[in-house]
């Protein structure tokens, strides 16, 4: 199915929640409610109107028990936000959209772009290195109705930084900061926030300098990925970093970095005094990783990673990603993501395999359905085909 102006009524998501996941549902279920739930699709193309904005009633959440979801870039897509929303993420950021793209229109653009009615509060993540660009790109994202807006300062990534972009912005702090004063000027202050990393190298760190003055610019909130452009995804998150970035601004600052359970994300917290927590690569590996991380605050005991409820999310992804996608890409790319969800459970080499020779949605189904079969305590021989991290450094933080 195409996503373009389609409508998808409740009885197209004909899925059966188990009551192990009710609560994380409940806390969502907008996801399932109304019958036009995924009727608002924001298409990138020409109009004569401008399409009524779902994200302008929504204000951005910045709490401990409040988790984000960062911009991955490949992977956070609209079906994978809607999944996550759907396990407690209080706000979603897209996967980062070229500027230049953007306002060239550049292939891919408009796939990135696709929201929907319940797909809010929602941030769009830019990149680029040409102010100009961004004085044109903006008021076409402001007429496609979407209202927050994010500069990527922190991917490192090579094909990236080689045009000046993403983290390659942390050696150029006035490019940085005229940047974020072209998006200001458009979106409004507090409208914008900037993902940061620590700077270029391991002696030239300025982002508590930049943090100061994107505050005093009217930046509206700041996100801290400890680790400088040259170490990548390499060495420990400098979380220490985030807690003197917080006690310096006046405005919110989001931990990013090696966030990989709920259990790491609230020492986080505790540890660094920052307003709330984005999940990267975390999420890939469990997007119950919200609820879990709300769980825990609230002083709950968190639901138990099982097959059965491994399962049931990929499942989910997979109904989603047909309903809101439905291509031929949605589908090859899936059959590679969703043995990431059995990590930990023996027998996931062979279904990987599995996975990959689908070849229709309903053999991905099929597929899924074997998950809750999987026995827990993997063998060592299995745990080098699980999804561990290092396999996803080409992420937009």
């Amino acid at each position: 199915m195409d996503s373009g102006n389609s409508l998808v009524s409740k009885a197209d998501l004909s899925i059966e929640i188990p009551p192990f996941l009710s609560t994380a549902f409940l806390h969502a279920a907008h996801i399932f409610f109304p019958p036009t739930i995924f009727s608002l699709i924001l298409p990138l193309t020409d109009s004569a109107e401008s399409p009524i904005s779902p994200f302008a009633m929504h204000e951005l959440p910045f709490k401990p028990d409040a988790p984000w979801l960062a911009p991955l870039a490949g992977y956070s897509d609209l079906p994978f936000r809607m999944l996550c929303r759907s396990f407690g993420a209080a706000c979603c950021v897209t996967e980062m959209v070229s500027a230049k793209g953007l306002v060239y229109g550049g292939h891919g653009t408009a796939r990135l772009l696709t929201s929907d009615a319940g797909d809010a509060p929602l941030v769009v993540q830019l990149f680029g290195s040409e102010p100009a660009i961004f004085d044109r790109a903006m008021p076409l994202l402001l007429e496609r109705g979407f209202t927050h807006f994010d500069l990527n300062c922190g991917c490192s990534v090579r094909k990236v930084t080689k045009g000046g972009s993403g983290s390659a912005l942390m050696a150029k702090p006035a490019l940085l900061l005229a940047i974020v004063e072209v998006m200001l000027r458009h979106a409004g202050p507090g409208r914008v926030g900037v993902k940061l990393r620590l700077g270029s190298a391991p002696g030239e760190k300025n982002y508590l300098d930049m943090g100061q003055r994107l505050a005093d610019l009217g930046a509206g909130w700041l996100a801290l990925h400890p680790r400088t452009a040259r170490q990548l995804f390499g060495g420990a998150a400098d979380w220490s970093a985030i807690g003197t970035l917080a006690r310096a601004v006046s405005i919110p600052v989001l931990a990013s970095g090696d966030l990989f359970t709920a259990e790491t994300a609230a020492r986080c917290l505790a540890e660094t005094g920052c307003a709330g927590v984005m999940f990267a690569r975390g999420a890939l590996i469990d997007p119950m990783i919200f609820q879990r991380l709300k769980d825990i605050l609230a002083g709950r005991e968190s639901a138990q990673r099982t097959p059965e409820s491994l399962a049931a999310t990929t499942s989910l992804h997979i109904e989603l990603a047909r309903n809101l996608d439905g291509t031929p890409r949605a589908l090859r790319a899936l059959r590679a993501f969703l043995p990431r969800y059995a990590k930990g459970f023996s027998g996931i080499r062979a279904l990987r395999q599995a996975f990959l020779q689908c070849g229709s949605w309903e053999e991905l189904e099929d597929t899924a359905g074997r998950i809750a079969g999987l026995c827990e305590d993997a063998a060592p021989d299995d745990e080098s085909d699980g999804p561990d991290v290092s396999d996803l450094a080409d992420l937009s933080d």
